[in-house]
């Protein structure tokens, strides 16, 4: 829980007691159905929810914002999202019903009412959303075809809508379709930690 007050100083005492909550409730939940890889829960802060906030480094929603976190698995990055931003509505789906179930049941223990879930696939979906989050469930350009139709045309963010998704290693040939359209930014100039060498966050406007 330290490395999230080391690079978020300023949240609230609510904000601190729900962060705090999370790794306790994530073990109960993950002694029943894997939701995160067991090799890498010593280190659940900072590769989930400190990866998660790497979006909240990198821009801040405005209040009202439609967020849809497609492929949330267990809640990532759409769980510590909508800790960090209370006055935004969260989406979060996944097409495995158990994945789902955990992310209803954690958001209710902690009282987040800005969140939905549901198990379903991204291209059924027919909502519009200011933004589309994910943690790398598959490569860019494949994601882009399922979430095309779901971007609101209103703009109500400082940063033009689209993708915001969290993603590792050499993107050159990934991206090479959207050429100057997408920016990345290297999430080591946030966090110091050897983990985020090499992890980024790309935004894509539609």
């Amino acid at each position: 829980m330290e490395i999230i007050l080391k690079y978020f100083p300023g949240l609230s005492e609510k904000q601190i007691e729900l962060f705090g909550k999370l790794q306790p409730m994530y073990a109960e939940w993950n002694a029943q159905i894997n939701v995160i890889s067991r090799k890498d829960f010593a280190e659940f802060y900072e590769r989930h929810v400190l990866h998660s906030l790497g979006i909240a480094k990198f821009t801040r929603f405005t209040k009202g914002s439609r967020i849809l976190d497609v492929g949330t698995g267990g809640g990532f990055p759409g769980i510590p999202l909508a800790i960090m931003f209370p006055d935004v509505q969260f989406h979060l789906v996944d097409s495995i019903g158990k994945k789902i179930k955990v992310v209803k049941n954690v958001a209710e223990a902690l009282g987040l009412e800005n969140i939905t879930a549901e198990q379903v696939r991204a291209e059924q979906l027919r909502d519009k959303y200011d933004f589309v989050v994910s943690r790398a469930v598959t490569r860019l350009p494949e994601f882009v075809q399922w979430i095309n139709f779901n971007i609101s045309k209103k703009q109500i963010n400082p940063l033009p809508n689209g993708i915001l998704y969290l993603k590792g290693g050499d993107l050159k040939e990934e991206l090479k379709p959207f050429g100057k359209r997408v920016y990345v930014q290297d999430l080591s100039a946030y966090f110091n930690e050897s983990f985020f060498e090499t992890k980024k966050v790309v935004h894509l406007p539609l």
